[in-house]
């Protein structure tokens, strides 16, 4: 995956930080109304030189709350928290057109292709495309690359929904295919998460999204008490599947369905499986793993790991 040929790259001196991105967030969102169709920026935003050195502290943290073993090697889940920062500026921009508050997480794809180590120099890439409709707005990928010495290592692709905007050229949404029932798996682990679960993740990830740090700020969208991060699902997912199984280069996907609410407790069921379908395609041998309210088959998330 490439930056589209169209877009101008815009350099950043550094990885920008989240909070002040959520703050610009925040105050441009009340301006983003539907009104016409949807056209997304240009722009590729990059930083040429990320020293991951810097990070050793802020790895092992993240390692000990996901349950990632110690390494120097850096996740995928790690990977997608130090580029995050980089593809929120892309959708703060004034000429956004979609509002950062009220975004709805609906799936990652993520694609490792050789391990990046604590202590390379990488560069850090961020754009959005593909704004398409959807039966409740718009969708729209943001992209992440890490590159190390020129080479993507790292290719994350993040899909979000804006409800209520309008697709480029007014598109009709695609076909979507009817979900297929579903019962709960025998779960091979349960996850019994605090109420400071969202604070926790908070902490290491930079998102500081008050639906996950405040019941106060969770309830104001609509949820009764703070809700899970989607991605630390995924990532401690990702982690149980674990270094072993999952290989040095690997694809990780995540669904999402509804939210985690915290405190709360998750059955996740992952296992081994021959064909791993992922969006009707068979794909090779893998690990499937699903999370789902515990004594209840409402599912939380689903997802893949496979090694490539």
């Amino acid at each position: 995956m490439t930056t589209p040929a169209s877009y101008r790259v815009t350099d950043l001196p550094e990885v920008p930080k989240l909070g002040g991105l959520f703050a610009k967030g925040v105050a441009g969102s009340a301006g983003k109304r539907p009104k016409g169709e949807v056209r997304l920026p240009e722009v590729t935003y990059r930083v040429a030189r990320v020293d991951t050195a810097g990070e050793a502290a802020h790895l092992a943290a993240y390692q000990d709350l996901l349950g990632e073993p110690s390494s120097d090697v850096l996740p995928a889940g790690f990977l997608h928290v130090l580029a995050f920062p980089v593809a929120t500026a892309v959708m703060v921009r004034g000429d956004f057109p979609l509002p950062l508050l009220g975004m709805v997480h609906l799936r990652n794809v993520v694609r490792v292709l050789r391990p990046v180590r604590l202590g390379e120099t990488v560069e850090v890439r961020a754009w959005a495309q593909d704004a398409r409709a959807h039966r409740r707005g718009v969708q729209v990928d943001l992209v992440a690359e890490v590159l190390v010495d020129g080479d993507p290592a790292y290719q994350g692709v993040s899909t979000y929904l804006a409800k209520g905007f309008t697709a480029p050229d007014g598109a009709a949404p695609a076909d979507e295919s009817p979900r297929e029932a579903w019962t709960a798996p025998l779960p091979t682990a349960r996850w019994k998460l605090g109420a400071g679960t969202g604070r926790a993740y908070g902490a290491v990830s930079g998102d500081q999204n008050p639906i996950h740090t405040s019941n106060l700020g969770a309830k104001a969208f609509g949820f009764p008490r703070t809700i899970a991060h989607g991605m630390y699902s995924a990532a401690r997912a990702l982690a149980e599947v674990g270094p072993a199984r999952r290989g040095e280069a690997y694809e990780w996907t995540v669904e999402f369905f509804r939210p985690v609410l915290l405190p709360g407790t998750v059955d996740v069921a992952i296992r081994y499986a021959t064909d791993v379908a992922e969006g009707g395609a068979d794909v090779a041998s893998g690990f499937v793993y699903d999370g789902w309210r515990s004594g209840k088959d409402t599912r939380h998330f689903r997802g893949t790991v496979r090694p490539l």
